[in-house]
Formats: structure tokens, C-alpha cells, sequence
């Protein structure tokens, strides 16, 4: 299901789009408390991030000035193609990755169906010759912390469930009146998942 929001095709408007999963109010709220609380035991520094700039991102497609509108159709496309299943993921380790100085939380063990779905929209893209700037390697995190000055080793955390029912497509809009944008989203298929 796509729900149609129209780019800022100002031609000095730079635009970074990204597919992700998007964390609802409560558990940004949760992951706000959990990231203070390992600002108070372990001191990483750094700049906390707002709150509603947390998500977990899945396929990576680039810096953009301007944003074409072709780009963006063709992303909606791939991405109206993947049957992928619903299923529960818990953020359980936080950490740091030193040369970046960006605090993370993160899986501990990736869920099978996080994978598949990774995979299934990495597939969607290609086929739609979407260009995506990947890592080889899956490595799911959520952002928590920039500018990380004393790096934070894995560490665990209390683990905080988070229900994944959908997958979006952001554009991160930056210039005069920085914004999340959100052109697209789908809902996962109900029935089981893997955990």
C-alpha cells in the first residue's frame, strides 16, 4: 500500500532517500529513555538524536540534488512488489562504531525475517534498476548518538520489543526546513515471522 507524498522539486533542496523500518511514538519514547540512561552510566558524549529521527535502515539509495521524480516512482514501484512477513525485532545491545562516532542500539541476533526482507527489497530494486549504495553485509542499527567522543563497547541492554508491521520510504529533506518525509510506506504480510 502506498501512501503518495510529492517531493520538494526545488532544484536547490538537497534529498537523501533511504527505505526503513519507523518506530511509533511509544517505543521512540522508550529508546529516548534507554539512550539517556546509557548517556548517565557510560558518558559516550556526543549530540543525542531527536527522536523522531530514529529508524533502522534497510536499502540506502542516495544523495540527491535535485530529486527526480522518476527515481522516486521507480523506488515506489520496487517497493510495492515485496512480500515480506511481519515480525517482532528487540533492539538488546547498544555500541558504538569508533571511526563513524555514531552510537547505535541494534539486534543482538538478526532476525530470519529482517534478513528476508532486506534481501527481498534489495531484489525489488535491482530488478527495477534502482541504484542502491549498499554494504555487503546486512549490519541492522538505529542511530541514536552523533559525534560519539568515548566509544561504548557492545553492551547489552534491556531489550526493547518493537512490533515490525510495515517498512517505509524516507526522504530526508535538509536545506532551509530540514524534514523526515515519508512518500511511501507498506504493511508486511500477517501470519508468522521470524524472530
Amino acid at each position: 500500500m502506498h501512501q503518495p507524498g510529492r517531493p520538494d522539486h526545488d532544484a536547490a533542496t538537497p534529498h537523501r532517500l533511504f527505505f526503513a523500518l519507523w518506530p511509533d511514538a511509544a517505543l521512540r519514547t522508550r529508546i529516548a529513555t534507554v539512550v539517556a540512561g546509557l548517556e548517565r552510566d557510560h558518558a559516550p558524549g556526543g549530540r543525542r538524536l531527536d527522536p523522531d529521527r530514529y529508524h533502522l535502515t534497510l536499502q540506502f539509495l542516495g544523495d540527491f540534488h535535485p530529486l527526480r521524480q522518476s527515481v522516486l516512482d521507480a523506488a515506489i514501484a520496487a517497493a510495492g512488489t515485496v512480500q515480506s512477513p511481519a515480525f517482532e525485532l528487540a533492539l538488546d545491545c547498544a555500541g558504538s562504531f569508533p571511526g563513524a562516532r555514531v552510537g547505535w542500539l541494534a539486534p543482538g541476533a538478526m532476525p530470519a525475517a529482517l534478513q528476508a526482507l532486506w534481501d527481498s527489497l534489495a531484489g525489488a530494486l535491482a530488478g527495477a534498476r534502482v541504484q542502491v549504495e549498499a554494504a555487503p553485509v546486512f549490519s541492522p542499527h538505529l542511530t541514536v548518538l552523533r559525534g560519539v567522543r568515548n566509544p561504548l563497547p557492545p553492551t547489552p541492554i534491556e531489550p526493547l520489543r518493537w512490533p515490525v508491521r510495515e517498512f517505509v520510504l524516507v526522504d530526508s529533506v535538509s536545506g532551509a526546513h530540514p524534514a523526515y518525509r515519508l512518500p511511501g510506506r507498506w504493511p508486511l504480510q500477517d501470519g508468522p515471522g521470524g524472530t
